[in-house]
């Protein structure tokens, strides 16, 4: 079993819920990328979720976009996402990292020497937003023999034919987009969400997390409880932007992902 199935299994006997922040890597620096892991962590995360930063992240709202910006102003590249990985793993070897990003990075590194070093620096899985399922065969080729899960997203858009295909390539878990649109933007119809995670249940036994729109307790409860866990990224990101060059230590990182100990606390007392 990986160890984003451990997590997930773990966390279900509890009773409980995966709580998945993301953030970008090497936002605002490296060392304080790796600061900012261990505080989600003892804030309550179960799962980080580190973006890759990548000059054109079309599918990411107007704030991930200008945390990758500076991000890549730092001169943050693929490699550099894999060292803070590794620091990472020097002090947390329990928490699963999965990797989020697009396709050209990787497929720059080449699949083969990606996955390895993937596994090296002690990932667990990958999402890339852009590689749809249907010609992503020689990725999984690479990457599963590694150990590495693999994460799809499944919109409200998606025809039934990719989901059955998205469902038979992903491992991990389904990362299910609340709302059709890019990051930041905010859920309309929960209903309906709720209809469709309902409906994915019927297709797969793998758990079902929801992100984007996910912005505060409200409606990080409002996911959870039709869902089995959620994923909040350009909430958190907006706040480690206030990160100035003169305030990165512990008290502002603190301050900088309160918002995940609100969430962790919320989602627990789901009744």
């Amino acid at each position: 079993m990986s160890r984003i199935s451990q997590c997930i299994a773990d966390l279900k006997a509890q009773n409980r819920k995966v709580l998945i922040p993301y953030i970008v890597a090497g936002d605002p620096d490296q060392a304080t990328t790796v600061a900012l892991m261990h505080t989600l962590v003892s804030n309550g995360a179960d799962i980080i979720e580190l973006g890759i930063p990548f000059s054109d992240p079309s599918s990411d709202g107007t704030i991930i976009q200008l945390g990758a910006e500076r991000a890549l102003r730092q001169g943050i590249r693929l490699l550099d996402v894999l060292v803070m990985v590794a620091d990472f793993r020097t002090q947390d070897t329990s928490t699963p990292v999965v990797l989020m990003g697009y396709l050209n990075p990787v497929e720059i590194m080449g699949y083969q020497s990606f996955a390895e070093k993937a596994r090296e620096a002690g990932v667990d899985g990958v999402l890339i937003v852009d590689l749809p399922v249907h010609e992503s065969k020689e990725f999984l080729a690479a990457v599963h023999p590694q150990g590495l899960d693999t994460v799809f997203l499944i919109a409200p858009t998606t025809t039934e034919a990719r989901i059955s295909a998205i469902c038979a390539a992903s491992s991990g878990y389904i990362y299910y987009v609340s709302l059709k649109g890019v990051t930041g933007a905010a859920i309309i119809d929960s209903g309906e969400i709720k209809r469709r995670i309902s409906h994915l249940r019927a297709l797969t036994e793998l758990p079902i997390v929801v992100g984007f729109g996910i912005k505060d307790a409200a409606s990080a409860v409002a996911m959870a409880e039709v869902s089995d866990g959620v994923i909040v990224g350009s909430a958190l990101v907006e706040k480690i932007a206030r990160l100035s060059d003169s305030a990165r230590g512990d008290s502002e990182i603190q301050q900088s992902v309160a918002l995940i100990s609100n969430l962790r606390h919320a989602i627990d007392n789901i009744k």
